[in-house]
């Protein structure tokens, strides 16, 4: 028995843990994808922000901070 878990390697183990928790290698995919789709829509939007050319500077109408009151 102690031969037994010895020899069990810790990717193996995790793959079982995985398993019992009912993800399974489709579903790893699909996140997997989800997580890249929105790396590359984060970098798109920062790459609009820099080419974007700068805001003039408003007015005393322009944004304020304001004070939110917090329970």
């Amino acid at each position: 028995m102690a031969r037994e878990s010895k020899a069990r390697r810790p990717c193996c183990m995790v793959s079982e843990m995985l398993e019992e928790a009912g993800v399974d290698r489709e579903k790893l995919r699909l996140l997997r994808r989800q997580v890249l789709e929105g790396v590359i829509l984060f970098c798109r939007w920062q790459l609009e922000r820099i080419e974007r050319p700068p805001r003039a500077p408003q007015a005393s109408g322009g944004r304020k901070t304001r004070k939110v009151v917090v329970d």
